[in-house]
């Protein structure tokens, strides 16, 4: 017997990993059409990882991106970056500065939530400067 999927029925589901990429990307999009100057993208070290490091009037931004789909049931995306993420992204852009030589610059924290639909299309963007 063939099992055969209705033509609404989607031929697979987003992986969380899918989902972080498209928000990224969007997150991206969003940033450059706003005058943000991108400067790394999933930048790593030992402490962590930075979403996105980008400049905008002369300040050094790290950006932590979050993405959902479907409804808010457990929270807004920007609702998901706890303390213990604030910490690991503050110590990340620590080393960031230090191994770039970037000390001398400002800097700020910001959260971009990213709401995608069930096939990965941008629904809404939220900017939410110095978030943390």
């Amino acid at each position: 017997m063939v099992e055969r999927r209705s033509e609404q029925e989607p031929a697979s589901k987003l992986t969380r990993q899918q989902k972080g990429r498209l928000g990224e990307e969007a997150a991206c999009d969003w940033l450059r059409e706003h005058s943000y100057r991108i400067l790394r993208k999933n930048w790593r070290c030992r402490s962590g990882e930075i979403d996105i490091v980008a400049s905008h009037e002369g300040m050094i931004v790290f950006i932590e991106v979050r993405s959902r789909s479907g409804t808010v049931q457990y929270g807004t995306p920007q609702e998901s970056v706890d303390i213990r993420k604030m910490k690991q992204v503050r110590a990340t852009a620590s080393v960031y500065l230090q191994m770039t030589g970037e000390t001398d610059h400002q800097i700020r924290f910001d959260v971009i939530a990213v709401m995608l639909d069930k096939a990965g299309e941008t629904v809404s963007i939220d900017h939410l400067i110095n978030a943390f």
